[in-house]
């Protein structure tokens, strides 16, 4: 008997000259030992070891299909054999009491997803480990002696051959499948994708155990739901922004605490990465192509996507920069926590917010405008009608009487179609708000802003200057050109800045000045500097003076003794809240509604809490 003609059973070895006696001697001897497998795929072609070149084919279907043909009729053996086949297919389908029975993966039972072991042969030392999508997704900062630089690695579950071919078997399949968008039911899209999963495994008629089962239903939500491969840069609350150069080039991110480092992430070919774009830029609801290859949008999380497609614009191929949003934003307790400002700063700011009046922003990338702009606007009191205005949506507020605008792209290359800033600006002060809140101003949309605050608009923006000169300077040329004598309506400029203090990056309030005037003789900006940043001692001081004060004073009838127990009030709220963790923008928002309807019984909490010994 030639060995070239021996079929091998996989599970004790023994040989056979017949393929059909090799079937049937699985059928009697080695059914149930199949399904148990751990590491296999129920698909006969992974038991069939052949030592032949002579291949049988065991997709059902195309078996089936096989057996109506001319040429399968006229071999009698082949259609014999495969109609045993199918018998035998059938026997390894779960049965219809087997339905529903899958058992569910625990981790305490079936042991971990994700292999966390540290290979010796590693040239690097781990700085940091943790969860950020348990059981399936870890990240190791590592720090690489050589080259003195940090890494950030993402672990996952591995796949071995078998299961990444199910993997892929069940991606063709779930795209066949799947009968609705997962972003409308986003509550129970995962669940949704896990019950055709099942299904799909069923009718296919492979068991998996759960820990595999789990594994490969992680990556399959993972790609569909989640964000593919950048998905737990997505789940890590303490990346700010995430960044890919281009294929070939591993995706950076700057971390809180770590601050910019490269991944293990890579997009090795350029088609991939066009592929993966386009996706990004689907998921913003907006167009992108090789005619319009930029785009800038928002993610459904809230996250800021700048987007270039292909080499168009970007010669090393398609490129993406995301800047993670916050789900909670953070409140001006978080910025004292911070020290981006002290509590007489947040309080100063509650004061001026309160009574009308208006401010800037200002700083260079990353010194937390946006994000100080959207704690202040918490002060907003909530009976107050607000307009807001951004290209991405960034703001989130609590008050219930808030219009949120945005931009929008034009339709077909029109610019008729196209509503900018401006557009919206104009179109928000028909809406008679009392407040407007402008993310950026950085063009014509600025010269309307200073319209509405001459004409008593409560206007709130940022912009980016490094200093109130660099600010003025902007705002009087091109493009914006806005007149210096409108300058005098702005009340606040608040400049920000990004520093290193001990090693670490943080952000700081450098300055809080405020717009007297304009020198009718000279034309120059008169300015009075309220709080300052000293550098070496990492805190602030304040001048003493504030013309915002005095026009309160003015305004209500207040003495000065009074509107500095009113400061003092408001620091000890913001003190208060510290100490009780009331940190939620909603919760915070309660706290200062609470205090404009009944500023003694809040006080009184206050005065209790704060001081209880």
């Amino acid at each position: 008997m030639s060995s070239k003609n021996l079929f091998s059973c996989p599970n004790c070895g023994k040989k056979f000259e017949e393929k059909t006696n090799l079937v049937e001697h699985l059928k009697n001897s080695h059914v149930s030992e199949i399904p148990i497998k751990e590491e296999a795929s129920l698909n006969l072609e992974e038991f069939l070891v052949k030592e032949n070149k002579n291949k049988f084919d065991f997709n059902r279907k195309e078996v089936e299909e096989y057996l109506e043909t001319k040429e399968a009729q006229e071999d009698e053996e082949e259609i014999r054999n495969k109609k045993k086949l199918i018998k035998y297919f059938k026997k390894l389908r779960p049965s219809k009491s087997d339905e529903g029975k899958f058992e569910e993966y625990s981790k305490e039972k079936h042991g971990p997803l994700v292999d966390l072991s540290i290979s010796e042969s590693a040239n690097y030392d781990v700085i940091d480990t943790y969860s950020v999508n348990e059981p399936y997704a870890y990240i190791r900062i590592t720090y690489d002696p050589e080259t003195h630089t940090n890494t950030y690695r993402i672990i996952e579950p591995d796949l071995n051959e078998t299961e990444r071919k199910i993997l892929d078997e069940l991606k063709e399949k779930l795209v066949k499948n799947i009968d609705i968008d997962l972003r409308e039911v986003e509550k129970d899209a995962e669940k949704h994708l896990r019950k055709k999963i099942t299904e799909i495994l069923r009718n296919l008629g492979i068991k998996l155990g759960p820990k595999q089962r789990e594994k490969i239903i992680y990556f399959l939500v993972r790609n569909f739901y989640g964000f593919g491969k950048i998905d737990p840069l997505m789940k890590d609350p303490r990346i700010e922004d995430i960044s890919c150069d281009g294929p070939n080039i591993p995706v950076y991110i700057y971390h809180q605490k770590y601050e910019s480092a490269k991944t293990n992430i890579t997009f090795n070919e350029e088609s991939k990465l066009d592929s993966f774009v386009i996706k990004l830029a689907q998921r913003t609801g907006r167009h992108i192509s090789v005619a319009q290859p930029l785009l800038d949008g928002t993610l459904p999380d809230g996250s800021r996507i700048q987007i270039s497609l292909s080499n168009e614009v970007t010669t090393k191929g398609s490129t993406f920069t995301i800047r993670k949003y916050r789900e909670e934003p953070f409140t001006p307790p978080d910025l004292v926590d911070f020290n981006t400002f002290s509590s007489a700063m947040v309080a100063y700011f509650w004061l001026a917010v309160e009574n009308g009046k208006s401010v800037i922003f200002a700083g260079g990338t990353a010194s937390g405008k946006t994000t100080s702009l959207n704690a202040i606007s918490l002060f907003i009191p909530p009976e107050m009608k607000i307009v807001s205005i951004e290209d991405t949506r960034e703001l989130n507020l609590p008050q219930p009487n808030w219009i949120p605008g945005v931009t929008r792209q034009s339709f077909g290359g029109t610019e008729e179609t196209e509503i900018g800033m401006y557009k919206l600006l104009k179109s928000a002060l028909r809406q008679r708000p009392e407040y407007v809140v402008v993310g950026e101003v950085r063009g014509e949309e600025a010269y309307v802003l200073f319209q509405a605050m001459s004409t008593g608009h409560t206007c709130f923006s940022t912009m980016h200057a490094d200093s109130v000169q660099s600010a003025v300077h902007r705002l009087e040329n091109p493009p914006i050109n806005v007149p210096r004598s409108m300058l005098e309506s702005l009340d606040i400029f608040s400049i920000q800045t990004q520093a290193r203090i001990g090693g670490e990056r943080v952000r700081r309030c450098k300055d809080i000045v405020e717009i007297v005037g304009v020198d009718p003789h000279s034309g120059e900006l008169l300015t009075n500097k309220v709080f300052t940043w000293i550098p070496a001692r990492d805190e602030f001081r304040y001048s003493g003076t504030s013309n915002i004060f005095e026009e309160i004073i003015e305004e209500k009838g207040m003495n000065e003794s009074e509107i500095e127990e009113e400061l003092e009030r408001r620091q000890k709220i913001i003190e208060w809240m510290r100490l009780k963790d009331i940190r939620h923008y909603e919760d915070v928002a309660k706290v200062v509604v609470g205090y404009y309807r009944e500023p003694e019984r809040i006080m009184e909490t206050v005065r209790e809490e704060l001081y209880e010994k």
